[in-house]
């Protein structure tokens, strides 16, 4: 018989005595807790944003409309609790029996030995996944549903079910249970104490810190490239980077970050930023910083975003270095917008830009992935309610959104890590830009989810209108670079391939491994991912895929060599400030400092 870890069976006299001493300790931090808390703002009673609980009866409905499919899954998983039990006694005779389930291939939650070893947490293991798999299946297999409310039920369904993982509590994850008797419960006390600090600091909603908050400071040793903030609006800075090379090409480089989002994921540090990596091949470098609006700038609409952004941009890089030919990048929502732009640009026979690229960009959102479940008519309609009476979004709302598409990553590995293991977060610059969001005015905000997400007008030619112009995606003609990513949450890579279809000029599209984030800043010598390439476009992005190239190695080195031939000659390096926009101040600039408890000037 295996022998068992010691902690995973701890004295009931030792458990007694490490819960009574929490709890006399954490009194006195709940107390603390509780005056310094202002009284939160009560949400309205009866309120269904989700429609949940309707979703949850048609549910119920169609489970009741077919019995018999009910009690064959009922009796399957019956089946399989009999395999188990029958597993885990032939086990603890000593029989080394095969797993009637097993965890998907990088389920971090069950990595500790004991999960496996151990043949009590091991069959807690298996009775989870078994359940969890009968519940997923129930819920995606349940005939007569509608799409939408099939994927709601299916997402919130998984939320339910990554909640209840054993590892998510004490008594069931061996991991807690060790470190508890080894610091006579200091852990629990601890994780309190981090839980209070998060809730104080979101104001009374939990807000998990994901990293060493403190650790990181925008321009000291993050966001450390070097450049001038040449021009600024109420919207946006626009950031010109100082050379890395003698000379640079001609056309100068224009990127466009969403602003759901700070800019600096392109620049977290010298050995992951993108920034960097263009001024070092010689791309004269200019960058939007968007304002972290507040409600003096709940007006301001898409078309706005368009005309105090990217077309703002492109005057005053003329102004800047004298050159009215740009080539330009949008990265997730700022390529939504680029291609918008370049629509309307191109109705009014502006082509200054003359090559895009676009980072991970849906125009087609007829299947945007899990984001879908969060937009319907009664959600905008309670979105938009919110957003009257603060004037914008508040970024933390957007942040938790995109938290719950990968919840066991980044969201219950830190409650097991903070508040369980009673652990400070490591010191991780990806998350500390995650955990650094931005608000969105309400006007602007409103039209792109009910414009894009709920009525997909982008795709559709003339379907919707920017300033006057209808716009007309198939009326672009110039060079186009995408780089999507393979395990996409945010802008599934097939929903971004449909662009192909679309635009009429040069293309291409290149496939990288890993997701929204991960799989952009991969620099080269990293050694990760890979990505792949076909010259042909056929309309099927699975075909596509299916006689793609897979390359070692880094993307960015592909998309320099596609930019550099499109970007003419080398001319004497630019230095910002010294040409017709002088430098108003350092890079990054003060926007991008802004945190969302705080108003930016401009």
């Amino acid at each position: 018989m295996t022998e068992e870890p010691k902690a995973a069976q701890p004295e009931n006299d030792d458990i007694t005595v490490i819960l009574n001493r929490i709890a006399g300790r954490s009194q006195k931090l709940v107390q603390d807790f509780i005056k310094r808390q202002n009284m939160l703002e009560q949400r309205q009673a009866g309120v269904d944003p989700i429609r949940l609980g309707s979703a949850m009866m048609e549910l119920g409905t169609r489970l009741w409309a077919n019995p018999a499919e009910v009690m064959n899954a009922q009796f399957s998983l019956w089946q399989d609790y009999l395999r188990l039990w029958n597993s885990t006694t032939s086990r603890m005779l000593g029989g080394e029996p095969e797993a009637v389930v097993v965890p998907d291939r990088g389920d971090r939650r069950f990595k500790d030995t004991a999960w496996e070893e151990n043949p009590v947490f091991d069959f807690i293991k298996q009775s989870y996944l078994l359940t969890s798999r009968f519940l997923l299946k129930t819920v995606g297999e349940t005939e007569g549903l509608d799409e939408k409310t099939q994927a709601k039920l299916a997402f919130y369904t998984r939320q339910f079910v990554d909640a209840l993982a054993p590892s998510n509590f004490v008594a069931t994850n061996p991991q807690v249970l060790r470190e508890t008797l080894e610091t006579k419960g200091e852990n629990l006390i601890k994780g309190l104490a981090n839980m209070l600090e998060d809730l104080e600091r979101g104001k009374g909603k939990l807000t998990i810190r994901m990293t060493d908050l403190d650790a990181f400071e925008i321009g000291r040793n993050i966001a450390t490239s070097k450049g001038k903030v040449v021009y600024q609006n109420d919207l946006m800075q626009l950031i010109q980077y100082d050379p890395t090379t003698e000379k640079q090409y001609r056309r100068p480089l224009l990127i466009v970050p969403p602003w759901i989002n700070k800019f600096y994921i392109l620049d977290l540090q010298a050995k992951n930023s993108f920034i960097k990596y263009c001024t070092d091949q010689g791309f004269t470098t200019f960058v939007v910083s968007w304002v972290n609006p507040d409600a003096k700038l709940a007006h301001k609409s898409f078309e706005d975003y368009m005309q105090e952004g990217i077309l703002a941009a492109l005057d005053a890089i003329e102004r800047a270095i004298g050159e009215k030919a740009i080539n330009a990048i949008g990265y997730c929502l700022g390529g939504t917008l680029m291609a918008s732009t370049l629509s309307y640009m191109a109705t009014k026979k502006d082509n200054r830009i003359k090559a895009v690229t676009f980072f991970t960009t849906l125009v087609d959102f007829s299947e945007p992935g899990e984001l879908a479940v969060f937009i319907d008519e009664e959600q905008l309609k309670s979105l938009e309610m919110q957003m009257a009476r603060t004037g914008y979004l508040e970024g933390a709302e957007m942040a938790h959104t995109f938290n719950m598409l990968r919840a066991n990553d980044l969201i219950w590995s830190f409650v097991v890590n903070n508040y369980l293991l009673g652990k400070e977060p490591f010191p991780f610059d990806l998350l500390y830009w995650n955990s650094d969001s931005t608000r969105m005015p309400a006007a602007m905000h409103s039209f792109y989810l009910r414009k894009f997400y709920h009525e997909n007008k982008l795709v559709e030619p003339n379907g919707m209108s920017l300033c006057g112009v209808p716009i007309d995606l198939g009326r672009l003609r110039l060079p186009v670079y995408w780089i999507s990513t393979r395990e996409d949450h945010i802008a599934p890579w097939k929903s971004t391939y449909v662009a192909t279809q679309i635009y009429k000029g040069p293309k291409r599209f290149v496939l990288a491994g890993s997701g929204h984030i991960a799989g952009i800043v991969n620099p080269p010598g990293s050694g990760k991912y890979g990505y792949w390439v076909n010259d042909e476009l056929p309309p099927d992005p699975e075909a596509w895929l299916a006689a793609a190239q897979h390359h070692q190695g880094s993307w960015w080195e592909d998309w320099s060599a596609w930019n550099a031939a499109k970007s003419g000659a080398m001319v004497p390096a630019r230095v910002p400030g010294a040409g017709g926009l002088p430098a108003i101040e350092d890079a990054p600039g003060s926007y991008v400092r802004a945190r969302s408890d705080e108003a930016p000037s401009s």
